[in-house]
């Protein structure tokens, strides 16, 4: 369990002990002189630069990983926000999720077409036949050319622009690591640094000290083979047969969990540059906490949005928490505008909006030439980010006049 002191601590001393638990990720090294580069290169061009977080993270039980605790992020909200704060001329770090949605690469590797059926193998052409060689030039096929072509150029310009910088992570203390060090190494940047924390972040975590340095043993092992360091769970926690009518040699494992501790505060006051926009989401599945959880956020964490959403309509509705009026605001995809959903459920669309007379009315927009990775209908990312960017306006322009 966690020690009762550490809610005494100041937040601080909390951040000290919980790194402290963890060494530092490998790559952290690596990954600082690239965002070092990237950042000092957009603060000499007085450009805006974003740190997108993206995809889940995970929560190790073994220090040599076998099994992990995992969420359903596959990181597109991040993905498709990343791609739309670069077509508004921002520079984005993309910290994400190993493995998860990318920018650009999202619109095929999210498909449900394979890659490989975007493309052909062409005739071989006159010199190739004349040499004995009977192989084609591989190309797009002509109904994805368009399409094709317009996300590359587009993923080309970001990157021969060094606006783009993809940057790694796993686990949710390597996560905090890579957050804290951007946080800070983004200083220079004042209030044109932004941070747009869309990232799945674990809320339960197993500290190192009490993890288990091996695979944890689903079946009893000889007492000379038994680890005893291994001290994840009391051994009353591991149980056999208790409750089976039929009595087994197989172990029941009991895991205890404490709570990651909440850093967001530390990035607005310790961390992320003065006068920097702080933007977080809150997810929820019960429409009638949402509202509540969003702004309970809001005012622990001081940031300057937090975006809630439903688990059931994340993709064609949300809502923007705010410290000043109108406070609650919605933003929703027109019903005939929205794209086709397995998860998503039409009927609760709605049902967390708190009373009218309470909140500025939804707004339903209709928005063309945005990035199509839905196919079928807008994504609502293309309303939030520059709904988004209007916010961070102000906010920018409020700091120039005050200095």
């Amino acid at each position: 369990m966690t020690d009762p002191l550490v809610g005494e601590m100041s937040p601080a001393e909390a951040e000290s002990v919980y790194f402290n638990e963890y060494p530092p990720p490998k790559a952290l090294p690596k990954h600082e002189a690239l965002a070092r580069a990237f950042i000092n290169l957009h603060v000499e061009e007085n450009r805006r630069v974003v740190l997108v977080t993206s995809g889940g993270t995970t929560v190790p039980l073994e220090a040599q990983t076998v099994r992990f605790i995992d969420n359903f992020s596959a990181g597109t909200r991040g993905a498709t926000s990343a791609e739309l704060f670069l077509e508004q001329g921002y520079a984005v770090i993309f910290l994400h999720r190993q493995y998860s949605l990318l920018p650009y690469s999202r619109h095929y590797s999210h498909s449900t077409n394979c890659f490989l059926d975007f493309m052909d193998e062409a005739p071989p052409s006159s010199e190739s036949s004349s040499s004995g060689s009977d192989n084609g030039p591989i190309m797009v096929r002509d109904e994805y050319q368009d399409q094709m072509r317009s996300v590359l150029r587009k993923y080309r310009y970001a990157k021969q622009n060094n606006r783009l910088l993809l940057l790694p992570f796993t686990t949710v203390s390597e996560y905090m690591f890579e957050l804290r060090s951007l946080a800070q190494l983004m200083r220079p940047l004042g209030a044109n640094a932004l941070f747009y924390l869309a990232a799945a972040v674990s809320d339960f975590f197993i500290p190192r000290s009490r993890m288990a340095e091996h695979k944890i043993q689903s079946s009893e092992l000889p007492a000379h083979l038994q680890n005893t360091n291994d001290a994840t769970v009391d051994s009353d926690e591991i149980y056999t047969g208790e409750n089976e009518e039929e009595p087994s040699n197989r172990k029941k494992l009991v895991v205890n969990l404490d709570p990651v501790p909440k850093f967001l505060h530390r990035l607005v006051d310790g961390w992320a540059p003065e006068g920097s926009m702080v933007v977080s989401f809150k997810l929820e599945t019960d429409p009638s906490l949402l509202v509540y959880k969003a702004r309970t956020a809001l005012q622990r964490y001081s940031h300057h949005l937090v975006i809630g959403n439903l688990l059931s309509t994340r993709k064609w509705e949300v809502v923007f928490i705010t410290p000043d009026a109108p406070y609650e605001r919605w933003l929703r995809v027109p019903k005939s505008r929205r794209s086709k959903s397995i998860s998503g459920v039409e009927d609760q669309v709605g049902l967390a909006e708190a009373k009218k007379g309470n909140t500025a009315p939804a707004e339903q927009v209709e928005r063309d030439g945005v990035l199509d990775g839905s196919h079928d209908g807008i994504e609502i990312e293309s309303l939030i980010i520059p709904e988004l960017i209007k916010l961070h306006d102000k906010m920018v322009e409020k700091k120039g006049q005050s200095a």
